[in-house]
């Protein structure tokens, strides 16, 4: 698969993503939505982790301390049937050691609450290397924009298309405007030589969407 030649080297930053297999919903409420972030949030160390027994001692999972992290995760976005990220390998295969864990958990989970069997995701996860400044600039607004595509027909405004995508719960883009939601899950710094701060996020989603606003009408 094209998006297999380019290595996950460490500190190169890349964007993944994957979908339900036949396009089926794998979060079907808030709860699945919930799940999948302490997940993503427990999976990012090379220490094994039971999320059950983890969730009996604790009501605060994202206080957890993990001692080695696999990769910093610039940004995040759930739909109701796929996920986007954007990832950067911190040690040696880390992105797939990740990967492999937070999509072997989550499964588990989904496929033991709803009594189901099979496969959860369409195959392996898909990635593409983010290897120039503009196209992960660019992956910024594309990841956070997500829940606004196929809105242009009835929001017609750009501030409103905004807002409803600053109001989605379920992207990263919440931990950029406001610190008060960070729940450790991102690490803003990868951003840092683009943002300064909330305004500079708001205004390069802003930009995106004037530019390309009739994209977002795509499915």
């Amino acid at each position: 698969m094209a998006n297999r030649i380019v290595p996950f080297v460490q500190n190169e930053f890349f964007h993944v993503y994957n979908r339900g297999n036949s396009k089926q919903k794998i979060f079907l409420n808030e709860a699945d939505f919930e799940r999948f972030l302490v997940t993503l949030y427990l999976s990012n160390t090379s220490e094994p982790f039971n999320i059950r027994d983890i969730l009996k001692q604790t009501d605060d999972v994202y206080s957890i301390e993990r001692p080695d992290e696999l990769v910093r995760i610039g940004a995040y976005c759930l739909m109701d049937n796929h996920y986007h990220l954007l990832i950067s390998p911190v040690v040696e295969d880390g992105l797939s050691k990740f990967m492999q864990k937070l999509s072997t958990s989550y499964a588990m989970y989904f496929n033991t609450k709803y009594e189901r069997t099979g496969s959860l995701f369409e195959g392996r996860f898909k990635a593409r290397h983010a290897d120039t400044d503009e196209y992960l600039k660019y992956l910024f607004s594309y990841i956070h924009l997500n829940p606004v595509r196929g809105k242009v027909s009835e929001i017609h405004n750009t501030k409103d298309l905004f807002a409803k995508a600053k109001a989605y719960p379920h992207s990263s883009l919440r931990e950029y405007l406001s610190p008060r939601s960070d729940l450790g899950l991102v690490d803003t710094n990868l951003y840092g030589m683009y943002f300064s701060g909330a305004g500079d996020v708001e205004r390069e989603i802003f930009e995106w969407l004037s530019y390309e606003e009739p994209a977002l009408g795509q499915t």
